[in-house]
């Protein structure tokens, strides 16, 4: 078991980071959450988690122990593999997804790709007991849905490897164009600006992410 990696990040991609550990690079598949406080060349410490499988090793990293772990621990609900956990974390941190298994909020479950009423009843009763507790009371729904409905669309052409890392998650080309056109439209994200770094293109996935579960 590979608990944690701590070493230079020599590049940053949609999908995950190469850090140099004791002269080899290892990719590391994570969040893009986890993915916008990265930076080439400076230190890292991710907490991770390797899936074995026949004919792979894949390795899982989060900034925190607590994500680590509840990547692990949804990979414990029927249906739900590595891939679909880690969207899963792509959509909720650790904390909203505490809040949407105690209030069983199931349309908050089924924003993530893949995860249809099945799935997000079956999260719900598997996780219960093994995820813990929200650390705050559970929220009301969050108001103001129609306004973010409403967000301008962005004339400017969308970053298609953004859009692409959207897909990736199971979202459709359409919605991932909305996405993204939406929170660059904003203001909100650093879209391919900057030194067009993945550093950059995490922090615009992790915002068009955050628009896609508003709606």
């Amino acid at each position: 078991m590979i608990a944690s990696v701590r070493g230079t990040v020599l590049s940053l991609r949609l999908d995950g980071v190469v850090v140099e550990v004791g002269g080899v690079g290892m990719l590391v598949h994570t969040t893009p959450r986890t993915l916008a406080d990265l930076r080439r060349g400076a230190e890292a410490l991710l907490h991770t988690s390797l899936v074995v499988r026949e004919d792979s090793l894949t390795l899982f990293g989060f900034a925190e122990a607590d994500e680590r772990d509840v990547f692990e621990v949804l990979q414990s609900v029927t249906g739900v593999g590595p891939r679909l956990a880690l969207a899963v974390l792509a959509v909720h941190s650790p904390e909203e997804l505490r809040v949407a298994v105690a209030s069983e909020d199931l349309v908050a479950l089924k924003r993530v790709p893949g995860i249809g009423q099945k799935g997000a009843q079956r999260m719900v009763l598997d996780l219960a007991d093994k995820i813990g507790a929200p650390s705050g009371e559970v929220p009301a729904p969050r108001a103001g849905r129609a306004a973010a409905a409403a967000a301008p669309v962005a004339a400017k052409p969308t970053p298609s490897p953004v859009v692409e890392a959207l897909v990736g998650f199971g979202f459709s080309t359409k919605q991932a164009e909305d996405a993204v056109a939406a929170v660059t439209a904003d203001g909100g994200a650093g879209g391919e600006g900057g030194d067009g770094s993945g550093a950059d293109l995490a922090t615009t996935l992790r915002a068009a992410l955050r628009h896609l579960g508003r709606h």
